[in-house]
């Protein structure tokens, strides 16, 4: 499967030479110049990675970053700048990057480290390939588990599997799950719930496990076990 990047900047005649570069390596390429137009494409399709220059014309790239973890988007993110300093590099990975990348940068330097972030972030093996497991919630550890072994899951994620798998086979709303997962202030789009119940739901399965998160039309979601055919 082609492997999708996302280029952020709004210098175009910076990053086209470095766009031709990936398709030409196989990678389809697609670009936006702020901040605010990275959630759409990130909604709409799968990015694979998105490499971030760091000074935006809107947003900080930090924020960026930052804002498309808490908005439960999992892929490799890899944030350009030309603050070099260590501090820089370490507020950069705090906020969810995978790798910091200082101007002036090779091609094939960064070609290396896209694929290395890509290596790190690739989906878990189908779930034909898994035996089913059960389900485990560490609550107090934010973790969670198929039998012995991790499903990484996101900050986002992770809450609302809490909540769902604290409720199990109960109908949870919509309303109650932005609230405890994300807090009663969130004044952003509600889709952001539906992209991480997605990807949970991704993973769960990719995992083997029979839970299953079911949508209930206009009211929210159930987390259930899949039941055996007699």
């Amino acid at each position: 499967m082609t492997e999708t990047v996302l280029l952020v900047d709004n210098e175009r005649d910076i990053t086209f030479p470095l766009g031709r570069t990936l398709e030409r390596e196989g990678y389809d390429v697609a670009w936006v110049g702020t901040g605010r137009d990275v959630f759409g494409v990130v909604d709409e399709s799968d990015v694979d990675c998105v490499i971030l220059d760091a000074t935006l014309p809107d947003m900080d790239g930090q924020d960026v970053c930052r804002a498309l973890r808490e908005s439960g988007y999992d892929g490799a993110i890899m944030l350009v700048t030309d603050r070099a300093t260590e501090l820089d590099a370490v507020v950069g990975l705090d906020s969810g990057a995978d790798d910091y990348v200082s101007h002036p940068y090779g091609l094939a330097e960064l070609l290396a480290r896209l694929r290395a972030v890509l290596r790190r972030t690739r989906a878990n093996p189908p779930a034909h390939a898994r035996s089913p497991h059960v389900l485990q919630v560490d609550v107090d550890g934010r973790r969670a588990f198929a039998g012995g072994t991790e499903i990484p899951v996101t900050n986002k994620e992770f809450g609302v599997l809490a909540v769902l798998a604290a409720h199990r086979d109960k109908v949870v709303s919509r309303d109650r799950l932005m609230n405890e997962v994300w807090d009663e202030n969130w004044y952003g789009s509600t889709k952001t719930l539906d992209v991480t119940v997605g990807r949970l739901r991704t993973k769960l399965e990719a995992a083997g496990l029979p839970e299953r998160i079911v949508a209930v039309r206009g009211v929210g979601f159930r987390l259930e076990q899949i039941r055996a055919l007699a």
